[in-house]
Formats: structure tokens, C-alpha cells, sequence
């Protein structure tokens, strides 16, 4: 009797499956750092606009010869200085107290502080994926003091 050889199974050959395993891991990987680093640079633009609005909004505040005005032109100049950060559609919230004159920011040694709350979307997130677009909230305060000395108009000169 003859005896049939037994087949040799060869070992599949795993050669050419790291490059695909490379390329899937670091499509994978990528993605959401990219994500993540977009993300970062969306909330740091964020973070400089919402400064950079508080300090321009304390200081129109303080310029303004009534507190009326101050707070028109703090609202004003806060949005502008987010629209130069490109925010300008992002909202905005000021919000202006003074100690120890509430009533009345610009007697002397009045200090106004002004605080801005404002939100960035988080960019590349589509609704699709569980409805609104996620958001991070910032705010920044900004403290100007009314100096003693003040110049009164219409004074008499003696």
C-alpha cells in the first residue's frame, strides 16, 4: 500500500499586513488628535478675545462721562475686540460692579470691574453625532480704579 504523502500546510504569510496595520492605527490615532489640537486652538482664540474684551470694556467704561455711556460703549468695544479674535458671532455677556459706589462708578475712588462671558464651539464635532456642538464657556474680569482727583467742568477759575 502506498502511503499518500500528507499535505504540508504553509503558514500564511503575514508579510505586507504591518503597513496596513500602520496605516488603520494611525488613521485612528490621527483623527482625534487632530481633533484635539483644533480644539485647543479654538479655546485659546477664545481665551485671548474674551481677555482682550474685558480690558477694553473696563477701560470704555471707565473713559465714558456717565455710567449709561460707560456701559454702552463697554458692550460695544467687548464685542469688537471678540469680532477681532474672528468671534465676532459668539455670545457675549458684560456685566459691570462697582465698589464701594454702586449706584454712582464714576465718583472717586470708585473701582469698576468688569466681568465678560462668552462660549466657542469646538470645532469638526457634526450634530449628527448627539445633537449641539460641544462648547467651552470662558469669562475674564478686568478691575480699573477711578482716580481721586477728578476734573470738573464748568468750574469757576479763581
Amino acid at each position: 500500500m502506498s502511503r499518500a504523502r500528507p499535505r504540508r500546510r504553509h503558514p500564511r504569510s503575514d508579510r505586507g499586513s504591518a503597513l496596513v496595520e500602520v496605516t488603520w492605527l494611525g488613521i485612528l490615532l490621527l483623527v482625534p488628535m487632530l481633533w484635539i489640537v483644533l480644539s485647543v486652538f479654538e479655546v485659546q482664540r477664545g481665551a485671548f478675545g474674551v481677555g482682550a474684551a474685558a480690558r477694553s470694556a473696563a477701560r470704555a467704561y471707565a473713559l465714558a462721562p456717565t455710567d449709561a455711556e460707560g456701559a454702552r460703549q463697554a458692550d460695544l468695544v467687548a464685542r469688537q475686540a471678540l469680532a477681532d479674535q474672528g468671534l465676532g458671532e459668539a455670545p457675549l455677556e458684560v456685566r459691570v460692579t462697582c465698589t464701594p459706589y454702586p449706584s454712582d462708578c464714576h465718583s472717586g475712588t470708585s473701582v469698576i470691574t468688569v466681568r465678560i462671558e462668552s462660549r466657542v464651539d469646538l470645532p469638526l464635532m457634526p450634530e449628527v453625532l448627539g445633537g449641539q456642538a460641544p462648547t467651552f464657556a470662558l469669562d475674564a474680569t478686568h478691575t480699573v480704579p477711578i482716580g481721586q482727583y477728578q476734573e470738573v467742568t464748568g468750574a469757576a477759575a479763581e
